[in-house]
């Protein structure tokens, strides 16, 4: 994948070595972050629940809140994560242009170690990278690409620009209303708002593998071999799939990001069309 000379928008928020900054509690938001760590990465929900309920504590002793360095860290690892959010909003910008739309970019995407504070609670390492509606913002531990290449056997720098674009597919699904299309669906099940909002998000991230080259003038741009890299990725967060490695069996009605197949099939979708309107997966007879 080509991307060293690609634009950088210092979005990002460096929180690495700050340890765990304020969370607020554990509230409804602490109860959707263990969701998240249950469903997707088979985390006992209790042992996130515990972890927020202790930050909760060491809240009330607090003045006030940790904030990470704003704009591009040094690190290459960190700068790939910078010229990719820069390359999705590059490429959101002109598709909401197209609209008659303006695009407003995540506040940032927050790189962090083990724990830190969103706006949805308590985030941990062991759920993987995430967005939060409700600060707007991507939370990533760059451990995570360690646990996709050698866990999920999904390793490269076009599967990790995958799961980037994929979480600002949530953003962009926040700005055009789609996140809450699917809170009326219900959050479980083979064809609950969830897994329809996740198959969006992947198409997304599809969408923006599509234009990713024509829009930086070839500076940020996926070969063939990379999107097939990205559709490892894809498969390899599937619901049965993670399922199956963590219970030894697949329950459809706890599906909460769709198949292997299915996440594969929507990413493929976006790549290939590179048109958003093919991304409805909420009028989507099969997903």
């Amino acid at each position: 994948m080509r991307w060293q000379d690609g634009d950088r928008g210092g979005n990002i928020e460096d929180r690495r070595g700050l340890g765990p900054v304020a969370a607020g509690g554990v509230g409804i938001g602490g109860l959707v972050l263990a969701a998240i760590g249950y469903f997707v990465f088979g985390v006992d929900p209790s042992t996130t629940l515990n972890a927020v309920q202790q930050q909760a504590g060491q809240e009330m002793s607090q003045d006030g809140f940790h904030a990470g360095a704003r704009g591009t860290p040094q690190d290459l690892d960190a700068q790939f994560v910078d010229v990719i959010e820069q390359s999705t909003t590059e490429v959101w910008s002109q598709e909401f242009q197209a609209r008659g739309r303006i695009y407003q970019r995540p506040a940032a995407v927050v790189l962090y170690d083990q724990s830190t504070g969103t706006g949805c609670g308590l985030g941990q390492t062991a759920m993987g990278p995430f967005y939060c509606p409700a600060d707007e913002k991507v939370y990533l531990d760059l451990s995570f690409w360690q646990e996709l290449s050698g866990r999920f056997g999904a390793g490269g720098e076009a599967a990790r620009a995958y799961v980037i674009a994929h979480e600002i597919g949530h953003h962009v699904q926040k700005l055009t209303g789609q996140t809450q299309r699917a809170e009326r669906l219900g959050a479980q099940g083979a064809a609950s708002g969830s897994v329809r909002l996740e198959l969006q998000a992947d198409c997304y991230a599809g969408v923006w593998a599509a234009h990713a080259a024509e829009i930086s003038g070839g500076k940020v741009s996926l070969d063939a071999k990379d999107i097939a890299d990205g559709l490892r990725a894809a498969s390899a967060v599937g619901d049965d799939t993670l399922q199956q490695e963590t219970q030894g069996r697949v329950a459809p009605d706890t599906f909460t990001h769709g198949t292997s197949q299915q996440r594969m099939r929507w990413f493929e979708a976006g790549a290939e069309s590179g048109d958003p309107a093919q991304c409805d997966t909420f009028k989507a007879a099969r997903l």
